[in-house]
């Protein structure tokens, strides 16, 4: 929970704009950089753009998500304190580069992402996978669990929306570890859409469905993106249920560390975020959501998405930027 010492309140209509200053520097200092090949470069751009304006907020913050613990610097590293020193204490979730290969490979859906709440109330998700599944908003609570079948998971989502299997379309990342998942999908005569990278864009497209036709994100990806990906839906939307995935002793230890004391525990979305939250999302390349940068004589127009749970708002934001 916050600190009792703080008397500062986390006014997230006021810090919204601020975080979407801090989305959209990122994604044009990556600019220069889409569909060179060098994903190391598009997103050290991004972070180093991304902390400048973080230090420009008035705010006390930490990073609960970011790209790896202190060593890993000059990255965004998890327990770097960000901002001016002055205003509310805040965790921060980031990901300065959500699809570096997308980015360096000009793929769409490449973003770059920031969430922001009150201190104490994002989930410390450690550095390991996550086994994912999420749908939009408009069904009762709890339709869906990870205990269900991938098939039962179809079935029942489209009684739900009465519809056949066959109208379901599924997101998942294309990895050999979903081999037997995807397989079984295939046979519920469900749509499959495979992506290479990128699955916060993903889950967040499930909240608008009948723009991006995906139904239902299931599959396991990094639990620090189910972190960002569970901060966009609790502002547009839908459900989202999240199990820590461990594949040695390290692993394990580096979840106690965070703090996560039940191994076994599966979170909803609210586990993840468990107040109000401000996120802001700016394309870097086309995408279903969000368009990418786009050159124009002597301007660099960016697109952001900028959200609130507190209202559900969502607003769609174009920036046009002198390149001198």
């Amino acid at each position: 929970m916050p600190s009792e010492t703080s008397d500062v309140v986390f006014h997230d209509r006021m810090l919204s704009l601020g975080l979407a200053r801090v989305t959209e520097a990122a994604a044009m200092a990556s600019a220069r950089l889409v569909g060179r090949g060098d994903e190391r470069a598009a997103d050290q751009a991004a972070v180093t753009a991304m902390r400048k304006q973080l230090n420009m907020l008035d705010i006390r913050g930490v990073v609960v998500i970011g790209e790896g613990e202190r060593d890993d610097a000059p990255m965004l590293y998890i327990g770097e304190e960000v901002g001016s020193g002055s205003g509310p204490e805040v965790d921060i979730a980031l990901d300065p580069l959500e699809g570096t290969t997308l980015a360096a490979k000009d793929m769409p859906n490449a973003l770059t992402l920031i969430a922001m709440a009150p201190r104490g109330t994002l989930l410390h998700a450690p550095d390991v996978y996550m086994d994912k599944l999420a749908i939009g908003p408009g069904f009762p609570e709890n339709l869906l669990s990870l205990e269900m079948s991938p098939a039962e998971r179809v079935r029942t989502l489209a009684k739900a929306r009465g519809c056949a299997p066959e109208d379901i379309t599924v997101c998942v990342l294309e990895r050999p570890r979903h081999r037997d998942m995807i397989a079984e999908l295939r046979q519920t005569g469900a749509a499959i859409r495979l992506i290479p990278d990128g699955d916060v864009a993903a889950i967040i497209h499930c909240a608008e469905s009948h723009v991006t036709g995906i139904d239902v994100y299931m599959g396991a990806g990094g639990a620090p993106e189910g972190v960002l990906a569970a901060a966009a839906l609790k502002c547009m939307g839908g459900q989202m249920w999240g199990k820590l995935l461990f594949r040695d002793s390290d692993e394990r230890e580096r979840a106690a560390n965070a703090g996560i004391a039940d191994l076994n525990r599966i979170y909803s979305r609210d586990d993840m975020v468990t107040r109000d939250v401000i996120l802001s999302a700016t394309g870097v390349t086309d995408g279903s959501v969000v368009s990418g940068m786009k050159r124009q004589p002597g301007f660099l127009e960016t697109e952001t998405l900028l959200m609130r749970s507190k209202t559900g708002s969502v607003r769609r934001m174009s920036y046009r930027n002198p390149t001198g």
